[in-house]
């Protein structure tokens, strides 16, 4: 009888035991089809306005949205096997700027400026730990790519533009294929926002030529320089000279014989 009693109370445990497994294998079957709001959260992240939901985005999120780069990006986040990173800063960071600023920048230069905040590949913290030196980003100009100065700072990342720098807040997102690490102030291109080289100055004027006159002769002051004459010139005042000399010497004897011719006269 006791060993009848043993043999039933075997069998109820083990149907026990077949139940809950059964029942165990059941939820878990009516798991997917039941949650999917589960199995959307598991999800790699591909929208980036999912992923700054945080009200603290809202003006970021705004210049992704007029910009068209929000659309860029998540096509990006789908097809890409490199993900991406991106440096969102605060609203509080927006407030730093200057006013007019954003207003002051050319469509153009607004997208620039937004795609400056992605670099084109995901980098977890440890790993922009790692980085020491010049970092590409998506946002480029007539030069090459806009780059960052990326260096480790203590537990932290700092990440210097040539115009501002900041360092890393904890991030938002940091399962690939996006990485989004908050900033608390705007990052700046130098290329964009640095100091503008100064304009060369204007080439100096020619010389003016040499002229082929003949140089005038410095007269001493006081003393009068007699005139240059050529040989031809000098040469008739020579003989204008010499013949004025002979007249006035055949005048002479002429008028000294009137006289003595006059006094023999008288005398006879």
């Amino acid at each position: 009888m006791a060993a009848a009693s043993a043999r039933l109370a075997i069998l109820l445990a083990l149907l026990a035991a077949s139940s809950a497994l059964a029942a165990a294998q059941k939820a878990k079957a009516a798991k997917p089809a039941a949650g999917p709001a589960g199995a959307a959260d598991a999800a790699p992240p591909t929208d980036v306005n999912k992923a700054l939901k945080d009200d603290q985005f809202s003006e970021f999120k705004q210049l992704l949205h007029d910009t068209r780069v929000d659309t860029q990006i998540n096509a990006q986040l789908t097809d890409s096997y490199n993900g991406l990173t991106i440096f969102a800063p605060t609203n509080a960071a927006f407030d730093k700027l200057k006013a007019g600023v954003l207003n002051g920048l050319s469509p153009q230069n607004q997208i620039q400026l937004v795609l400056y905040c992605v670099l084109p590949r995901f980098y977890s913290l440890s790993m922009l730990g790692t980085l020491d030196g010049k970092v590409n980003t998506q946002g480029s100009g007539h030069d090459g790519p806009y780059k960052y100065d990326i260096k480790r700072a203590g537990n932290n990342v700092n990440v210097s533009t040539g115009v501002n720098s900041m360092l890393l807040g904890s991030p938002v997102s940091k399962d690939f294929p996006l990485a989004v690490y908050p900033v608390d102030k705007v990052p700046l291109p130098y290329e964009l926002f640095g100091p503008k080289p100064p304009t060369p100055a204007p080439a100096p004027a020619p010389a003016p030529a040499k002229s082929k006159t003949k140089k005038k002769h410095k007269k001493s002051a006081g003393i009068a320089e007699p005139p240059v004459a050529d040989d031809s010139t000098a040469s008739d005042g020579a003989d204008k000279k010499s013949a004025a000399a002979g007249l006035v010497g055949t005048r002479w004897v002429a008028a000294v014989g009137v006289v003595a011719a006059a006094v023999l006269g008288g005398l006879f």
